[in-house]
């Protein structure tokens, strides 16, 4: 196995998990009816490298909802399998872009299946379930916007024109299933949706205890650190400076910004490829 092969199937099994050759096989080489064609915006955002920073600097965004943090630090817990955890985010993604909707909508069953349990309380009294419309709703616009955002600034070919509502419009499919009330169908929609959130958000000590944790021990092995540092520099660069002070990040120089998230995204990219192709020649086959 040549350096290249080996690369990319250690980051694919770090994001996909144990199970991620036969979740990938599920994904694209069963049969069926699909919501989005392979050139679609929402395939070409979420099967970019840029993802991997979009997903940083989404995880960051959302810990500034307290209740979603507690949520976190009740149910979950950063400290956990946070590689497990990620491979479940990125095998739902997976699904419900390139899978078939049928089992698009039986993983977001499961997802609902899930938040059922996650109730709780806020250290005030104040109740939380993370089935609440209204945290999904933030939830889901924290996370396209860094998914956006990211693709614009590393990705292979960013989105333009008409294509960018298309993207948010795509996006609001899946989530609007999972029980999100009104998801943004335009950019424009998702800033007001962002802003509307605004005076909810702080950095609560469980947020910055997780960004912490998120930051200073990913569970790598040393040699895998350098890099994945650099996606997470990338992904503070792109915080609003207000979500970073509120995280106690440091501002990023945007010069180092982008040669640090250039450079990560472009070595992924390039260590991922053979897998990307299998997944094309799985597509072709069922087409």
């Amino acid at each position: 196995m040549t350096l290249r092969e080996r690369l990319g199937a250690e980051l694919f099994r770090k994001v996909a998990g144990p199970d991620g050759d036969r979740a990938r096989e599920r994904v694209h080489g069963t049969p069926g009816p699909r919501w989005f064609a392979p050139d679609s915006p929402i395939a070409r955002v979420h099967g970019d490298a840029s993802m991997f920073v979009g997903g940083i600097r989404a995880i960051m965004l959302q810990s500034l909802h307290p209740a979603a943090m507690q949520g976190v630090a009740d149910h979950s817990g950063y400290q956990g399998d946070m590689w497990g955890r990620l491979a479940q985010v990125s095998t739902y993604i997976a699904m419900t872009t390139f899978g078939t909707e049928k089992d698009a909508l039986q993983v977001i069953r499961a997802v609902q299946r899930a938040h059922e349990s996650v109730t709780g309380t806020m250290p005030d009294g104040t109740p939380y379930a993370a089935s609440d419309p209204h945290l999904l709703g933030w939830v889901h616009a924290a996370e396209i916007e860094s998914f956006l955002l990211a693709h614009d600034r590393y990705g292979r070919r960013p989105l333009v024109g008409r294509e960018r509502d298309e993207y948010v419009a795509q996006t609001a499919v899946a989530a609007e299933h999972l029980g999100v009330i009104g998801a943004p169908r335009s950019e424009e929609e998702l800033r007001t949706v962002l802003t509307a959130y605004g005076p909810e958000l702080r950095g609560t000590p469980a947020a910055h205890d997780a960004i912490r944790f998120l930051l200073l021990h990913p569970d790598l092995p040393l040699v895998a650190r350098p890099g994945y540092l650099s996606l997470a520099t990338a992904a503070i660069g792109l915080l609003p400076t207000e979500a970073r002070r509120e995280l106690r990040l440091p501002p990023v120089p945007p010069v180092t910004n982008r040669i640090l998230g250039a450079a990560a995204t472009r070595t992924i990219r390039w260590a991922m490829a053979s897998g990307h192709d299998h997944a094309r020649q799985l597509q072709e086959q069922q087409a």
